[in-house]
């Protein structure tokens, strides 16, 4: 059977180095000095913004109808959706706890850390959940010229919100 789903698979092997970076940003926080942990959550902050964001708005807007089309139900997708939402609610918890730094007290620390764990965490299983679950159900259905459309409307939908998160 065709992979017609390989450059998601694909892309979310590119997204996982940068994931990495939040957890090795939450690894920072408490040992080593504020001003570099400062760097590595605003390294971090700019990934999710900029990128993880982007991609799960495309995905809400082209991948999850398709998916939800396949599975014959709209709201096959909806947990898939909090996931995001718990995405974008933790990037936001992290930007107002580094907005202490350099000079957090420990509680802000620690909400810092917990913050960029929890993100981290819920992104590694939405990846999983993504490659185990809807994009083989998506190869099983998709023809070539819908994965090739599907994956055409992705992009505008990513420079759609790309272009949002710059404006």
């Amino acid at each position: 059977m065709p992979a017609f789903t390989q450059p998601l698979r694909d892309e979310h092997r590119e997204l996982l180095p940068h994931l990495e970076s939040v957890k090795d940003a939450a690894e920072a926080v408490g040992n080593l000095p504020q001003e570099e942990v400062r760097k590595r959550v605003d390294a971090a902050l700019e990934f999710l913004r900029g990128h993880l964001l982007v991609h799960a708005q495309a995905e809400e807007a082209v991948l999850y109808p398709e998916v939800g089309k396949a599975m014959g139900s709209p709201r096959a997708t909806a947990t898939m959706m909090v996931d995001h939402q718990m995405i974008a609610h933790g990037t936001g918890e992290i930007a107002e706890a580094a907005s202490h730094l350099p000079s957090a007290t420990p509680e802000q620390l620690q909400q810092l850390r917990m913050s960029l764990y929890a993100v981290y965490a819920v992104t590694r299983v939405h990846f999983v959940k993504e490659e185990q679950v809807y994009l083989p159900l998506l190869d099983e259905t998709l023809t070539e010229q819908s994965a090739h459309e599907m994956f055409e409307a992705l992009e505008a939908a990513a420079a759609k919100a790309r272009q949002a998160v710059t404006a």
